[in-house]
């Protein structure tokens, strides 16, 4: 059977050229190297690196080697750490995106809470509500909102929030409330230009989903500034109702439409598909999913 210090110095040879790259790359001796990949052919009974006076590449059935044993072999390594992180307190360094407006309100209060009870973790938080590329910007985790159709990606559901349409009391006495989602039309709707949003709402109408046209004279690329503008009068909008809990409480806005609301929308917590995740990982998660079980969302 292929040791894994075999395994481990045919994939250097492979990624990093030749033995001698790989040597210095594992820190081992040439010679180790080269009993190495003699010892990994003989077991499997075929040539896996062609070797010449300069230059070593892969053979056909060394390519084909190496892309099965390239995922096998990471994923030996990540469950060797995921075994050694189980047996001590998480340490370490947290990489973390979420959305602008929800990293603030839910995600940092876990942080928050979580550091205090693990005192050597350290976390870094990136606010954007952009599609972060975990891998490319070396993230450990995303929250995301948003229903998941990204299969290279491992996700847990964290929770539901829901979207609901709402409007100043003042808007209401001068133009009316809207009963039924056709009624849109006759209404100034403010509109949200960003990713997945716009000038079509959807609602569940007896039993389906519907998408009405709505139109207006101000729309915005914040939340926060079409937010106001419904608190200011200027229109009726479509938003998270966590985003405008607040304005609800107050007495700012009131919500309409209620029995025509679409489905709700997933927050989920995802991670590289090719990783398993660390324990610090693991238990931020369970920390933030707890928290949000508590929230009104």
């Amino acid at each position: 059977m292929e040791r894994l210090d075999d395994l481990e110095a045919f994939l250097a040879i492979a990624e990093k050229g030749g033995q001698t790259a790989a040597a210095r790359h594992l820190r081992r001796s040439l010679q180790s190297i080269n009993r190495s990949l003699a010892a990994l052919e003989q077991s499997v009974g075929v040539e896996l690196v062609r070797r010449t006076t300069r230059h070593s590449y892969l053979t056909e059935a060394g390519r084909t080697f190496y892309d099965r044993v390239k995922p096998a072999l990471a994923e030996i390594n990540d469950a060797r750490l995921e075994a050694a992180d189980a047996r001590s307190e998480p340490a370490g360094l947290l990489r973390i995106a979420a959305p602008v407006l929800f990293a603030p309100t839910y995600v940092l209060p876990a942080i928050t809470a979580f550091m205090e009870r693990h005192p050597a973790i350290e976390i870094q938080l990136k606010v954007s509500d952009r599609m972060v590329d975990l891998l490319e910007e070396g993230l450990d985790l995303a929250v995301r909102i948003r229903d998941m159709a990204d299969s290279s990606l491992k996700a847990r559901r964290l929770g539901d929030l829901r979207a609901v349409v709402f409007g100043s009391p003042a808007y209401f006495a001068t133009h009316g409330r809207p009963e039924h989602p056709d009624d849109l039309i006759r209404h100034q709707c403010i509109l949200r230009h960003a990713e997945g949003s716009g000038e079509t709402w959807t609602f569940r109408i007896g039993g389906r989903r519907k998408a009405v046209r709505v139109h207006g004279r101000f729309g915005s690329d914040s939340a926060a500034a079409t937010h106001a503008a419904v608190a200011g009068g200027l229109g009726i909008g479509l938003t998270p109702l966590w985003q405008i809990r607040s304005l609800v409480d107050e007495g700012a806005v009131e919500l309409v439409l209620e029995d025509f609301e679409d489905s709700k929308i997933p927050i989920y917590a995802v991670w590289p598909s090719g990783k398993i995740p660390l324990a610090k990982t693991r238990l931020f998660v369970d920390e933030l999913a707890a928290r949000l079980k508590r929230e009104r969302l």
